[in-house]
């Protein structure tokens, strides 16, 4: 017999070849079916992990752990693999991840699929999850793997399968009824724990994201343990539509992105208002934390980038040219730049830290499928930072970025959550190196009490980082922050400083960002305030709207008035009613309207309109100016 300690603090023991959902189905029915995932001293499992010694275990549902689902997910991209395999015999099978929100499978289909048929397939899909198929996992040699997979005519499979054997190791599948795919999970128990799914679009997808390889046809759908949740999802998808920064762009002539420059942004008058009024709090407050600014090329030699690295593990991203018989790059990061910049003089240990800032530009080679508006873009620029230091200032330095970054963030009103990324399997520098870097990353976060999630092996090639996940108002999470501590650039380089102690050291160096890629930090901010900035970055913060051509002189002096206080106004001298004017002002998300008529001449005032309060009666100019110069001041969220 072997004891389990579960989660409520009850001891139950069990027979030895027990697995994971045996004890869950032992704890009762509610508990089984609702089970996605296990933790198991301390580690999430699969269900069908066995448990071999006293244990402690913790049966996970769909909403304890991000791994929970991704488990329902993936086991939805399985059931949506099973409905189309049914309806259309002839199609193969790709892959089928689970994604941050939902999942998707890839097919080699015969036809492109219409609305009609995927609506089918949704059909198709209920009928699964009635079956309450159990899902079964085995494993077969590498020989028996291509058996079978020849047997279904599966060649996508078969390449899978030829990229992972390796070493003897045995392949894993699994079955439910008539379907069987090769899989690694994990998955739930059976298809009868699913409930409420719904496939959302289709698009095309290459092969391994290869343009030279076969297109595919990509299915994505979303589900989740109750009807009401997807319906909340639905919601906010329709809402999120209503936010795409793409089409608020476009409507208030912030930016936009043409054919003849495929990623390339351009940023209209507008725009540059709001970029320049983000980018100036932007100067304000490293200016406060003790930054220095500077700004190096945008492109470099060859030579540069292998020095640093790069060029062999991200040559396939960067934009090259030849001038003067020598291969030049784009720079698709900054950090190069910065480090001659730091060498070219020499440095004592007084110097240090030395914090040096740089809004680069720079270039990535992106696919042109992975583009998208200004999430994904082939050039942005990075509001990036490099910090050399002694190692004795390391978490302080740490401590210092991670109170700039929730300055940020907090002055927008992200709530946001971290993780912390160790090192990858194509990494440089020692193991010594790399167990001092993440521990000193650690110890910060803990000094400060900040709750964090461990990424295995998903940190810099160079060395661990910190990553800062924001959440906007629909309650989605965006990567921007991160702050990356490198040992090894500055051992490439041969970066010293002069110690106390009259001998060359080498400085530990911190990369970090903190809005991360103004575009896309932008695009983040526009779908957060839905195209309604605050006032401090508003575009245009006042409009003045005379209620006729005789009141235009009267408006003009005001507007004047306003910009000696370096506000942002315009006036609408336009020949039409005054409710159409506002109707437009609204629709443009203009923080403040003043009409301007008889009574406001006559008594030296101003009808205040806002545009989340509506109708604030007449006021005082000096009075109205001296409030919005406070909102602005405080950086007040509406």
């Amino acid at each position: 017999m072997i004891s389990v300690k579960l989660k409520d603090g009850n001891v139950k023991q069990y027979e030895k070849n027990i697995i994971v959902a045996q004890v869950a189905e032992s704890l009762g029915a509610g508990i089984y079916k609702s089970a996605c995932a296990a933790r198991l001293n301390g580690k999430l499992v699969d269900l069908r992990t066995p448990i071999t010694e006293n244990s402690s275990l913790e049966i996970l549902s769909f909403n304890d752990d991000d791994f929970c689902k991704k488990v329902y997910w993936h086991t939805s991209a399985h059931v949506l693999a099973q409905a189309v395999q049914r309806l259309i015999p002839e199609a193969k099978l790709a892959i089928g991840p689970a994604i941050d929100k939902g999942f998707y499978y890839d097919f080699d289909l015969p036809h492109t699929l219409s609305s009609n048929e995927l609506d089918q397939i949704e059909e198709e899909i209920k009928k699964i999850i009635k079956e309450d198929l159990p899902l079964e996992r085995f494993e077969l040699s590498y020989d028996e793997a291509v058996a079978l997979i020849k047997e279904k005519n599966q060649e996508y499979k078969f390449e899978l399968i030829e990229k992972h054997a390796g070493n003897g190791e045995k392949l894993s599948f699994y079955k439910q009824g008539e379907f069987v795919d090769l899989c690694a999970g994990p998955h739930l128990m059976s298809t009868g724990q699913l409930k409420a799914v719904k496939l959302l679009n289709c698009t095309g997808a290459y092969w391994r994201g290869d343009a030279n390889g076969p297109m595919l046809q990509r299915i994505y759908g979303i589900s989740f343990p109750k009807s009401s949740d997807l319906e909340e999802y639905l919601k906010s998808v329709e809402e999120a539509k209503k936010r795409d920064h793409r089409k608020l762009g476009r409507e208030l002539d912030l930016f936009d992105l043409f054919d003849e420059g495929q990623g390339f942004p351009f940023f209209f008058p507008n725009g540059m208002k709001l970029r320049n009024a983000l980018l100036d709090f932007w100067h304000e407050e490293h200016e406060k934390a003790g930054y220095v600014e500077i700004k190096t090329p945008m492109m470099l030699n060859k030579e540069l980038w292998l020095r640093s690295g790069h060029w062999d593990h991200y040559k396939d991203n960067m934009y090259t040219t030849v001038i003067d018989e020598q291969e030049y790059a784009i720079k698709p990061m900054n950090c190069p730049g910065g480090m001659l910049v730091y060498k070219s003089r020499p440095h004592s240990y007084r110097d240090l830290p030395l914090r040096v800032a740089e809004l680069g530009l720079v270039h990535r080679h992106e696919l042109s499928g992975a583009l998208h508006g200004l999430m994904r873009v082939r050039c942005f620029t990075q509001d990036d930072a490099h910090i050399f230091m002694t190692p004795d200032q390391i978490e302080q330095e740490i401590i210092g970025v991670i109170n700039l970054i929730d300055k940020f963030y907090s002055t927008f009103g992200f709530k946001y959550y971290i993780e912390l990324s160790t090192r990858p399997e194509d990494s440089l520098g020692t193991d010594g190196q790399w167990e001092n870097a993440t521990t000193a990353l650690k110890n910060a976060l803990e000094r400060m009490n900040k709750k964090y999630k461990i990424n295995e092996g998903d940190g810099a090639f160079y060395g661990p980082k910190i990553d800062f996940h924001l959440e906007d108002c629909l309650g989605r999470t965006w990567q921007c922050g991160t702050i990356q501590l490198d040992f090894q650039m500055p051992e490439r380089f041969e970066l010293t400083y002069v110690g106390e102690d009259g001998e060359k050291h080498r400085p530990v160096m911190l990369h970090r960002v903190i809005l991360g890629s103004i575009e896309r930090f932008i695009g983040i901010l526009t779908e957060h305030f839905a195209g309604a900035f605050p006032l401090w970055l508003a575009p245009e913060q006042v409009r003045i709207l005379p209620l006729s051509e005789k009141f235009h002189g009267a408006a003009l002096k005001i507007e004047k008035k306003l910009k000696e206080y370096k506000f942002r106004v315009t006036t609408d001298l336009r020949n039409e009613k005054v409710g159409y004017k506002i109707r437009e002002a609204q629709l443009k998300k203009i923080p403040y309207m003043l009409v301007i008529g008889d009574k406001e001449v006559e008594t030296n005032t101003v009808s205040v309109r806002s545009r989340s309060k509506g109708d604030l009666g007449r006021m005082n100019l000096e009075v109205f100016a001296k409030e919005i110069e406070k909102e602005i001041a405080e950086k007040s969220i509406d």
